[in-house]
């Protein structure tokens, strides 16, 4: 399953500061959801693994981030991430094209993703998997905020309670 998901948010902070922790895998893993470094092999590629809750089912991968761009003049960026599935039935890619641009003191960050997974977690569907993703998105957004502003994060998420609450559980 392939899904292309369109991100934009603004941040009140100079795009210099903006860039410096978006380009750094060690500042940023901590504002996404159930994410962990577990290894750096360069500056360009670094280990690490992503847990997250859909309802019953637990997802765990393993995985490898790749700066492929890092252009700071134009302040673009392009990362592939690959994982697996902890117990083999399944994986995750991702390709991420990230742009920045900074609008009277603020820096407005615009995010493309294409995910295909394959799997059980395939099964859930696009649509699921949009919304899923955009929770995931809107909690690395607050976090990423209260980094910047020098604020503790919470990355955990379990995206349990939104999947019921869309097919009518409590």
């Amino acid at each position: 399953m392939k899904t292309t998901i369109e991100k934009n948010f603004q941040v009140d902070e100079p795009i210099d500061k903006v860039w410096e922790y978006l380009s750094d895998p060690a500042k940023i893993v901590t504002c996404v959801p159930g994410a962990s470094l577990t290894d750096t092999i360069d500056e360009d590629n670094y280990k690490g693994e992503v847990s997250l809750k859909f309802g019953p089912v637990k997802a765990k991968y393993n995985g490898q981030i790749t700066f492929q761009e890092r252009d700071k003049d134009n302040y673009k960026m392009q990362l592939l991430g690959k994982g697996l599935d902890s117990k083999g039935k399944g994986s995750a890619d991702m390709l991420m094209n990230g742009v920045l641009v900074e609008k009277g003191g603020q820096t407005d960050v615009t995010c493309t993703m294409e995910v295909t997974i394959t799997g059980m977690l395939a099964q859930f569907g696009s649509r699921l998997i949009n919304d899923v993703s955009g929770s995931v998105f809107d909690q690395f957004v607050k976090n990423f905020r209260a980094k910047l502003a020098g604020e503790e994060v919470d990355n955990t998420l379990s995206a349990g309670s939104m999947i019921k609450g869309m097919f009518g559980k409590k």
